[in-house]
């Protein structure tokens, strides 16, 4: 009884207690808290957070409103859509994100997507291009819910590395092009990069630069490049776009220059998209890339940050709050949003610990738009083109080029195809081509992937490549090999000959072939009924087939396909050691191993 009564121990306490992330959130939600995590983590608040989520969350609004608005131009949209983009996907992310500090809104890498998409199909009408970014909103956002919901997200792999600096890289070009002629004054009406750049050098030459607007536009690109290389928390681009803004209306520009004009006051209404059925077939195809590099984007950032904090992020979770900010924003006049790399990290650094960061930086936006909305009226759009064009040259990254270059020049090949598709042939095509060939070079490798002739080498335990190895010795009548892949369809007949080929071309007549199997993770049907037929050809030569170090799993998908009975549970060994001793001792050979053991071959 007393032992009952007596007061636990602190680590009895710690055993019992939820693991909790650094800030001291409880990692496991769970009831409604596992599909709302806003909810979770609003209920574990703490009130020592309140004063930085607040004073983040106002510092997190001076960069959301220029960036949301230049995206929102760079997308073929009006400005204001990206405040609307901004807004309502922060507040729905709060809610069902599982992030606790992933800032969403417009990003650079989905500007050439959805301007390849809106601008097209718009034909230059603004209402038209409003209701076609809402719709590749909503089915962007749809997919990444189903895709969550199904556990689709390990698709965002799909994107490797390679892949996505050619894809960033290529994008980052595409916006240069775009918004030089916005940074000069001007607009071109160009398809393509090649075609882009033509007509903005053309434009120059024929006289149509504007310098009142190239000169505020250089201005503020040097202000927010310089700023970030000097003082890289300040924040250069409200200081920029505050100065532009300010010149504009003192010196009377606002009648030579473009700029944002009056904005509506307040929110839009929540609708569906006016768009017609026709209309969805394209968008699908655009949202589909949207959705994708979004979660790719997503995906990466959030698992980055959530180690920092400690914290676990479900990627399944986190496409499923990715595409309900997506879909809610969608009903809001909005356009496909991403998590942000750029503005993520500022509000880590300002000193954010929970979502309530991003409520803080969506309400002070509606707070901008209700009270003041004429502020924004003297904003020149060749601030925001120089607002987008330093997210673009921070975007590019010819570092990983060199890498890939000198690591490994398949990569290199890969990242300058994605490059040169998405530069020459545009977004959407572009990243199909270049998931494409992400996809045929992974089959590639798995289609002949290394292996290798094992052999035992002087004074180096266990069996190596003879390639490595090459006064390794080759145990007569023996043959062991290593195949570094999984067995199925694609590379099941390359085993096969490969296997035949190796003992035709054996030195003395091989009387076993022992795999050394820990490599190979499965074996499909395909494959299965290759080893069946490749055991029959074999036996025929007078030849065992047997594995070593096949992993459980797989030898009891081998016993499902009754090729245990086939091949002879004798045959499957744990280590290659144990098969070469069973071999030796099966069968009479002039051999003598650098290291014995009482008198016994050691073959590990």
């Amino acid at each position: 009884m007393l032992a009952a009564m007596a007061p636990e121990s602190e680590a009895d306490r710690r055993s019992v207690a939820p693991r909790t992330s650094l800030v001291g959130i409880p990692i496991e939600a769970s009831g409604i808290g596992r599909w709302l995590p806003g909810l979770h983590v609003l209920r574990h608040y703490r009130r020592s957070w309140l004063a930085r989520d607040i004073a983040a969350g106002l510092t997190l609004t001076a960069l959301l409103v220029p960036a949301g608005m230049g995206y929102a131009e760079a997308s073929g949209l009006p400005a204001i859509t990206g405040l609307y983009a901004t807004i309502v996907p922060l507040l729905a992310y709060a809610l069902v994100g599982p992030s606790r500090i992933l800032v969403l809104g417009p990003d650079s890498a989905l500007v050439a997507l959805v301007a390849a998409v809106v601008v097209p199909m718009s034909g230059g009408d603004p209402i038209r291009a409003v209701a076609l970014g809402s719709m590749l909103s909503v089915l962007s956002g749809a997919l990444c819910i189903v895709a969550g919901l199904a556990r689709l997200g390990f698709l965002t792999d799909l994107l490797s590395k390679p892949v996505r600096v050619g894809y960033m890289n290529g994008i980052a070009l595409t916006i240069l092009v775009a918004q030089a002629p916005k940074l000069c004054g001007f607009s071109v009406d160009a398809d393509g990069v090649a075609d882009g750049l033509v007509a903005f050098v053309r434009g120059v030459i024929d006289g149509r630069t504007k310098l009142e607007a190239l000169g505020i536009g250089a201005a503020c690109l040097l202000i927010i490049l310089g700023i970030k290389a000097i003082r890289p928390r300040v924040p250069g681009v409200l200081i920029a776009v505050v100065l532009a803004t300010t010149a504009v209306a003192v010196l009377g520009f606002a009648d030579r220059i473009s700029v944002i004009g009056e904005v509506p006051r307040g929110l839009p209404l929540p609708s569906l998209p006016a768009i017609g059925l026709s209309d969805i077939g394209p968008l699908l195809v655009g949202a589909t890339g949207t959705a994708l590099v979004s979660a790719a984007d997503t995906s990466v950032l959030s698992r980055t940050y959530a180690a920092r904090a400690g914290e676990r992020v479900d990627p399944n979770r986190e496409l499923v709050g990715l595409g309900f900010a997506n879909v809610v924003g969608g009903f809001f006049s909005g356009f496909p949003i991403s998590s942000s790399a750029s503005r993520t990290p500022v509000a880590e650094a300002a000193g954010s610990r929970t979502q309530l960061t991003g409520v803080v930086g969506a309400l002070a936006i509606v707070v901008l738009l209700v009270a003041v909305p004429g502020l924004l009226s003297t904003l020149p759009t060749t601030a925001l083109a120089a607002v987008v064009i330093s997210a673009a040259i921070a975007m590019i990254d010819v570092a990983s080029f060199r890498v890939f270059y000198r690591v490994r020049r398949s990569d290199f090949l890969l990242a300058l195809v994605g490059f040169v598709a998405i530069a020459g042939l545009g977004v959407i095509r572009g990243i199909a081509i270049a998931v494409s060939i992400a996809l045929l070079d992974f089959i590639r490798r798995a289609w002949r992937p290394h292996d290798a002739i094992l052999g035992r080498a002087e004074g180096v335990k266990g069996y190596h490549d003879l390639k490595r190895y090459p006064n390794a010795r080759v145990i007569p009548g023996l043959v062991l090999y290593r195949w570094d892949a999984p067995l199925f369809f694609a590379n099941a007949e390359t085993f096969r000959e490969r296997l035949i080929e190796i003992v035709e071309e054996a030195a003395t007549p091989v009387k076993w072939v022992v795999v050394a199997a820990e490599p190979i993770t499965d074996v499909d049907t395909t494959a299965a009924d290759m080893i069946q037929e490749l055991d029959k050809v074999l036996a025929s030569r007078g030849v065992e087939l047997a594995f070593a170090e096949m992993k459980d799993p797989v030898k009891d998908r081998l016993h499902r396909y009754g090729l245990k009975t086939t091949i002879g549970a004798d045959f499957f060994f744990p280590t290659l050691g144990v098969a070469v001793k069973a071999f030796l001792d099966r069968h009479q050979v002039d051999w003598v191993d650098w290291e014995e053991k009482g008198g016994e071959h050691a073959g590990e």
